[in-house]
């Protein structure tokens, strides 16, 4: 296992300034480890929303990643990507014809960045074409659909990576580092927050046959994820306790604040909150036996900031999705192994904790997490 000194050498190696307006950025994959050297990984985007038409503009500053191809069901959107991004014609698909990327030998990859429950037949679809696939998280709406995805990429050969963006993130990757180096000693406990005050009660956020639920799948999924890989182990148990004060907003099914609580093998506990109705919550702590590290914002698209007991941490910021999709290249083409993963198996794991928790919702009770 490499030192602490020797992953902050390889973390901050070769920072370079990026021509981004208003923000200070550093290099992509140089952040993280050992930049890879081979073939450019070719995506087209499916979804060309909010966030969609983010990773698209940070992927102009990637190395080893480029936008090469869309899939969307808004004519309008496709002819402004095409001129935006040099995009052919010949590389621009609807979501009735997609399939035909089949022949298109200049695309390698998929990233599908629509709503949650076009996920599994969307995943499926890429990898019947023989198309590696990234999914936004959630990775599908339960546990279920995640494991017929998995199934059906492996079928098909073809990796599943799931849009983890936090894990290629320095201060998350420092902090992360330094407890498996044993920096704050036997973890004993984790507080996530993640929440804000939700606009338009007309979006497909709120609505339970696209989303899938509601605070929890979008944002809760971030102190999810995070517990586990700050304490470094897998719950156990979980109990949940739904609030819900607009129920004109919030309908059935789609949950407005979640509190849940994890157990861990070593006795750890993970105290969590997910929001629609609570805005700033944007904060993750870890507490070990000999010290703690705090992220806040924790998140969101940054900058991040982030401390231990031992005093701030201070990477430059840049957007989260160059290093993400620059890494994920190299995961693709190269089977590099990132420091958290980011494959299907760990976004069904997400998905097991996610079908826990609405179940203690329902309950009442403590319910058990299998390994």
């Amino acid at each position: 296992m490499n030192t602490r000194r020797d992953f902050l050498q390889k973390l901050t190696a070769s920072f370079l300034v990026l021509n981004l307006p208003g923000q200070v950025s550093a290099s992509t994959t140089d952040l993280i480890g050992q930049s890879y050297d081979g073939p450019t990984l070719r995506v087209a985007i499916m979804g060309l929303g909010s966030y969609g038409r983010r990773v698209a503009e940070a992927m102009q500053f990637c190395k080893n990643a480029k936008v090469v191809g869309v899939i969307s069901g808004t004519p309008a959107k496709v002819s402004e990507w095409q001129t935006k991004y040099n995009i052919p014609s010949g590389n621009c698909y609807n979501y009735e014809n997609f399939d035909a990327i089949k022949n298109n030998p200049d695309i390698d990859a998929v990233y599908v960045i629509t709503p949650n429950a076009l996920h599994r037949d969307q995943v499926i679809r890429v990898a019947n074409a023989g198309k590696h696939v990234i999914c936004e998280k959630p990775m599908g709406l339960n546990a279920k659909e995640g494991q017929v995805m998995i199934d059906a990429c492996k079928k098909a050969n073809v990796k599943l990576l799931v849009g983890y963006r936090m894990h290629f993130e320095p201060n998350t990757l420092d902090i992360v580092n330094q407890r498996s180096q044993g920096e704050f000693g036997e973890i004993l406990s984790f507080e996530g927050t993640a929440g804000f005050t939700i606009g338009d009660p007309n979006q497909w956020r709120l609505n339970k046959a696209l989303a899938g639920g509601g605070a929890l799948m979008d944002v809760g999924i971030y102190a999810i994820n995070a517990a586990r890989y700050m304490v470094g182990q897998e719950p156990i148990w979980v109990t949940a306790q739904e609030t819900k004060t607009n129920p004109t907003k919030f309908k059935e099914g789609v949950d407005e604040t979640i509190q849940f609580q994890f157990g861990f093998p070593n006795g750890a506990l993970a105290t969590c909150v997910s929001s629609y109705n609570i805005s700033n919550l944007d904060r993750f702590l870890v507490n070990g036996q000999k010290g703690f590290a705090e992220l806040r914002p924790a998140f969101g698209y940054g900058p991040i900031k982030a401390r231990t007991h031992k005093g701030e941490l201070n990477y430059p910021h840049a957007p989260h999705q160059i290093a993400q999709m620059d890494e994920m290249a190299a995961i693709i083409f190269a089977n590099k192994k990132p420091i958290i993963p980011v494959d299907g198996e760990e976004g069904l794991k997400d998905l097991k904790i996610i079908d826990a928790i609405y179940l203690a919702v329902k309950t009442g009770k403590k319910v058990a997490l299998k390994s």
